[in-house]
């Protein structure tokens, strides 16, 4: 069996965005085996000289150069990370300068700029979508739907709550969602409490299989999590969408962030921060 391939994500703030990247290009080596290790708020000299110290003892212990991939603000910083027996992807190195000579401007090289508060505005904006997506969870909360960007429906463990969750974290878009129970599904209309948003509402599906699967999890050998019910509740929730005009989609193989990306294009939803 190959040696796993070590790859440290170094940033001097969250790690976010080297970890983000750092993956996706990783994702494009699906045949090896990768030790990730991200290690965040690197944001001084001495910190640096520990963290190098460290990838230097990696890189001996496993007789092959690990992969770093960093996203640290100060230079002083970073060239102590610049390290020999590694393959140091610099992602500050690689696009600052290219920037700066396009825009004709020096970078202010500030700390948290992607990631920290900035605005406490908009951060009060984020927290506020995320209070109301936690509120309107599961159709619990129905008398402000008004205020809603978008409302998510579909049938039980379709993939709603995670996705308005991340609509509000990193769009800031106030997501209520609605699970459509069985007297929903028996019934010719909408949901009598979602009529007025019908211009609000978007609905998740899923693959019926894929959805015993999960349900089996959570209550296994019920009704509930039957095939059978599984593929009548998918069925019925698919033809409401469609005799309704409801756009929808299928949650089956998108990760969240596909599932939400998708609708905030289809739903011309705009970020909030």
């Amino acid at each position: 069996m190959p040696h796993r391939r070590s790859a440290f994500f170094i940033s001097d703030r969250t790690g976010i965005t080297a970890e983000s990247l750092g993956n996706t290009l990783l994702t494009q080596f699906d045949t090896l085996d990768f030790k990730r290790e991200a290690i965040p708020f690197i944001d001084t000299v001495e910190k640096a000289q520990v963290v190098a110290h460290h990838i230097r003892a990696v890189a001996e212990a496993d007789d092959l150069k690990p992969l770093v991939f960093t996203s640290i603000v100060n230079p002083e910083v970073r060239e102590v990370l610049h390290i020999d027996n590694a393959l140091v992807m610099d992602f500050f190195d690689t696009f600052i300068g290219e920037l700066e000579a396009e825009l004709g401007q020096k970078a202010s090289l500030t700390l948290g700029k992607a990631h920290g508060v900035g605005s406490e505005e908009k951060y009060d904006h984020r927290i506020e979508a995320v209070n109301f997506s936690l509120n309107h969870d599961d159709g619990v909360k129905l008398k402000d739907l008004a205020e809603a960007d978008v409302i998510l429906v579909g049938v039980s463990r379709s993939g709603k709550t995670p996705t308005c969750l991340y609509l509000a974290l990193q769009y800031g878009i106030k997501a209520a969602n609605y699970p459509l129970t069985p007297e929903d599904l028996d019934s010719p209309t909408l949901p009598k409490m979602l009529l007025p948003y019908r211009n609000k509402m978007f609905g998740l599906t899923i693959d019926p299989a894929r959805l015993h699967h999960i349900r089996q999890e959570r209550r296994p050998d019920s009704k509930y999590a039957s095939l059978d019910n599984c593929h009548f509740e998918v069925n019925e929730a698919e033809s409401m969408f469609r005799f309704h005009g409801v756009p929808f989609i299928s949650t089956t193989h998108k990760s969240i962030e596909e599932i939400a990306t998708t609708i905030m294009h289809k739903a011309t939803l705009t970020r909030r921060f």
